[in-house]
C-alpha cells in the first residue's frame, strides 16, 4: 500500500481505518508525508498506525520533503516498494472491508498491468447522469490498448464522474462479484504488477515536469495499459472523502510534457 499525503490528517485515519479492516491481510503500509506538520504527531493518525500494526499491518510513515510534486512523491514510493504488487492508494479514499481481497483475486485471474477502482462520490448518489455512461464497454479479457487524448476511447474519463461507479454498477450487475469494464484511466485507488509499472517507467519522469502538476497517474496508467493493459473493477468497494483538491492549479498536465513529446 502506497500512500501519498499532505496536510489531511483526519482523512488520512480515515484511509488507514478502512486499511486496517481489511479482510486480506499480510500487505504492508507505507506512507510518504509531505504535511507542514508532520502526520505523526496527529493523534487520529498515530491511531490507526497502532492499530493496523497490532492487526499484523506494518506501517512506514516515511517525512518526504520538500515537495517536489506528485510525480516524485509516488515515485519516491515506488522506490520503496518490495512486493509483486503495489496498490496507490490516495489520502482521502476509504475501502470496503473485502476491497483489497477482490483486487488481487481480479488481478491474479485478468493478469494485467493495473485494475482499479473509481471513487464513489456520494453526496452525488441521486445525480444520474445516463448520458456520461455512454462509453461503457466491458472486458471479456484484458488486452494492452494504446489510448491518447484524440482516440474515442478518451471519453471514458466521464463513467467516473460524480457517482457514476455507483450507477454503472446498479445497471449493469448480473450477479457477479466483480467484472472489468475498459477505462480510460482511474484515479485514487490502482492496483500495479510493480515490475510492469517499473518496466513502463513509473514516474520517474518527474524531473521533466514543472512542480505543480497534475495527472501523474493519467500518464503512468496510459503507458502500462498500452503494454499490458489495464481496466476498472465494478462494483466499485473505494468511497471518496469529498474533501476540497489540495491540486489547485491544473495548468500543467503531466500529458502534455510526456505523452505529448513523444
Amino acid at each position: 500500500m502506497l500512500i501519498p499525503t499532505k496536510d489531511r490528517p483526519a482523512a488520512l485515519a480515515v484511509t488507514l481505518a478502512g486499511l486496517a479492516a481489511q479482510t486480506s491481510a499480510g500487505f504492508r503500509v507505507v506512507i510518504s508525508d509531505q504535511s507542514g506538520r508532520p502526520a505523526s504527531e496527529d493523534p487520529l493518525v498515530a491511531a490507526a498506525i497502532r492499530i493496523l500494526g497490532h492487526r499484523g499491518q506494518p506501517v512506514e510513515l516515511l517525512r518526504h520533503v520538500p515537495a517536489r510534486g506528485l510525480a516524485e512523491q509516488r515515485q519516491f514510493l515506488l522506490d520503496q516498494a518490495e512486493r509483486r504488487l503495489v496498490l496507490y492508494l490516495d489520502d482521502d479514499v476509504w475501502l470496503e472491508p473485502d476491497a483489497v481481497e477482490v483486487l488481487l483475486s481480479a488481478i491474479g485471474e485478468l493478469n494485467c498491468g493495473f485494475l482499479g477502482y473509481a471513487l464513489h462520490g456520494l453526496s452525488y448518489r441521486d445525480d444520474l447522469r445516463p448520458h456520461e455512461l455512454e462509453p461503457y464497454e466491458e472486458w471479456d479479457d484484458v488486452r494492452p490498448e494504446r489510448i491518447r487524448r484524440e482516440s474515442p476511447a478518451w471519453d471514458r474519463y466521464t463513467l467516473h464522474n460524480a457517482s457514476n461507479p455507483l450507477h454503472l454498477a446498479e445497471k449493469t450487475a448480473k450477479d457477479r462479484p466483480w467484472w472489468p469494464y475498459k477505462v480510460a484511466w482511474i484515479g485514487g485507488c490502482v492496483l500495479y504488477d510493480r515490475a510492469r509499472l517499473v518496466e513502463c517507467g513509473g514516474f520517474a519522469f518527474w524531473p521533466g515536469v514543472p512542480p505543480d502538476h497534475a495527472g501523474e497517474d493519467v500518464v503512468a496508467e496510459l503507458r502500462v495499459m498500452e503494454r499490458y493493459g489495464g481496466a476498472g473493477l465494478l462494483p466499485s468497494r473505494a468511497y471518496h472523502l469529498e474533501l476540497p483538491t489540495t491540486v489547485v492549479d491544473r495548468s500543467a498536465e503531466c500529458y502534455d510534457y510526456v505523452l505529448e513529446t513523444r
